[in-house]
Formats: C-alpha cells, sequence, structure tokens
C-alpha cells in the first residue's frame, strides 16, 4: 500500500482526489491538509484519517502527495514534496509560471520521484486509444479544439474559484485541450491570441513539424453553447476525439494506478509526467505574451 496525503479541501479535491484514494486498493489515504484547517477537518473526518496543520508534516508522513489546489499553490507543495522525496499525483495546470513549473520539473528529476499530472481526458481509456491510433496514423495538418464551459456561474462547485476567476479559461481549460493536440501534433513552437466576447480565448498554434491548430476556450458559455470537441484533419481524413467514456473519479483511479506501475517499474517515463505538465505550461505563458503584446511568440 502507497501512503497518499491530500493537498486540498476543495470539491475536486473531495469528490476527486480523496473519494478516488480512498476507494483504490493499493492506495492509502493517511491524512488531509488544506488552507482552511476546518475543511480540512471535515474532509478528513469523512475518510477517518487525520488532519494536519503543517503541509511538511503531512509530506513527511506520506509516501506521494494528492495536489487539489491554485496551481501557483500546487506548485508549492510539490516542490517541497518532490525535494523530500514524495512521489506526486499533482493536477492541471502544474504551475503557472514557467519558473515555478522548472522548480518542479528539477526537483522530480534530482530526487527521481515518479510523476503524474492529471489531465483528465488522458486517462479515459477510449481517449487514450484514440490519441495512440491517430499518433501512429501520422499525416495530419491542422486540428481544432473548443472548450466551452460556464463554471463560473453561481450554483456551480468552481463558482468561487479565485483563480479561475483570475486566469480564466485558458489556464483552466486550455491544459485539457493541449493535452489532446500535443500527443497527435507534436511540440507547439509558435502561439499567436486573441480575445474575444464573454471571456473567449483564442489561440493559433504552429507545431514541430508545419502542423497547425486552433484553440477556443472560455469559462463563460451561455448554457446553451457548453461543449467541447477536438477535430483532426489531415491525410487520412478527419478524426474526432471521443469526450471520454467514464467518470473524473474512474479516471482519477486509472491516474493512480498509472503512477503505481511507474513506482513499480523504477520509470519515470510516464506520458503526463511534470516534463510533460510544464511544456503545457509554457505554452500558456507564451499564450500569455501573446495576448498581451498582440504579436506571435515562441513557445
Amino acid at each position: 500500500m502507497l501512503r497518499f496525503g491530500v493537498f486540498g479541501t476543495g470539491h475536486w479535491a473531495a469528490k476527486t482526489h480523496a473519494a478516488a484514494l480512498d476507494a483504490h486498493p493499493r492506495a492509502e489515504l493517511a491524512g488531509v491538509w488544506g488552507r482552511d484547517p476546518a475543511k480540512a477537518a471535515a474532509l478528513a473526518d469523512r475518510h477517518g484519517v487525520p488532519a494536519y496543520t503543517d503541509a511538511d508534516a503531512l509530506i513527511e508522513a506520506v509516501d506521494a502527495v494528492s495536489v487539489a489546489l491554485p496551481p501557483d499553490v500546487q506548485a508549492d507543495i510539490a516542490y517541497r514534496a518532490a525535494t523530500a522525496g514524495r512521489h506526486l499525483l499533482l493536477d492541471k495546470p502544474l504551475a503557472l509560471t514557467l519558473a515555478d513549473a522548472d522548480r518542479v520539473v528539477a526537483a522530480a528529476g534530482q530526487s527521481g520521484v515518479a510523476s503524474v499530472v492529471f489531465f483528465t481526458g488522458r486517462f479515459h481509456p477510449d481517449v487514450a486509444a484514440f490519441l495512440a491510433s491517430t499518433a501512429a496514423a501520422g499525416g495530419w495538418h491542422t486540428a481544432h479544439a473548443v472548450r466551452y464551459g460556464s463554471v463560473l456561474q453561481p450554483g456551480s462547485p468552481y463558482h468561487n474559484s479565485a483563480w479561475r476567476h483570475q486566469h480564466g479559461a485558458l489556464w483552466d481549460l486550455g491544459p485539457h485541450a493541449l493535452s489532446i493536440l500535443l500527443p497527435v501534433l507534436g511540440r507547439v513552437t509558435r502561439v499567436a491570441a486573441m480575445d474575444g466576447a464573454r471571456g473567449v480565448v483564442n489561440l493559433l498554434l504552429t507545431h514541430d513539424g508545419g502542423a497547425t491548430s486552433t484553440v477556443s476556450l472560455t469559462l463563460e458559455a451561455p448554457p446553451d453553447a457548453i461543449g467541447r470537441d477536438t477535430v483532426f484533419y489531415g491525410e487520412n481524413g478527419v478524426e474526432t476525439a471521443p469526450p471520454g467514456d467514464g467518470s473524473s473519479l474512474t479516471a482519477f483511479g486509472v491516474a493512480i494506478d498509472q503512477l503505481l506501475e511507474e513506482i513499480d517499474a523504477g520509470t519515470r517515463d510516464h506520458r503526463c509526467d511534470v516534463r510533460f505538465g510544464r511544456e503545457v505550461v509554457a505554452v500558456l505563458t507564451a499564450a500569455e505574451t501573446a495576448r498581451a503584446t498582440g504579436r506571435t511568440v515562441d513557445a
């Protein structure tokens, strides 16, 4: 059994991270830490584990950390955990700055810990199979990804998420879109960006080898316009990525499985490790610069 500490007390931490870890046959939920001690105590009581008031004390008590916190807070916890030799099960985006992402990558590399960053769609079996076959087919010229959400509305469990209100769809939904595009089209080399109505961010990306893609994102879509789609065009025709054939809870269970496989095998090459998380942060950072300056930016 691998002992996990959950860092975070919000909806995602409770309904996905803690719930999946508590149900997993090879994981032991060993404690909870949060910035709000009362919420940490409530979540810990729900699972019959201790609540910690000191994040480093929980890091010391476990083998791995499961982090569901705002990205800037996550990056600091991940760095401290990796430095202490604890394996990392993180959420997207890895960080809000490239410097913070680099710190986590360097710490994980130096200590040799395993890492998985949870891009939800990548852990649905039908999506994983689609990406493997589509990437193997090759010959793709372009793709278009749309992520239209409405999670900032009253009644949403994320309505009071300060970091989502501040950083918007680019940083919340952008990682999901990029996690599907990059395995098929390759690394992003150049980024252009333009804002639109209702919090829309539009990206134009150039990938290694000359393929291009467009991405449209918002957290403020009208209720009837909510949706997500990723379509690839190329020598083999048109292929549309599936939406995912399971819940986020099931997908997180797969992420736990895959982290355990990395640890058991001694490998450190997971396709969604902190290095991939850093690659995504680099694109998002370039997109922020492109939005601010109105020019195309190298990623």
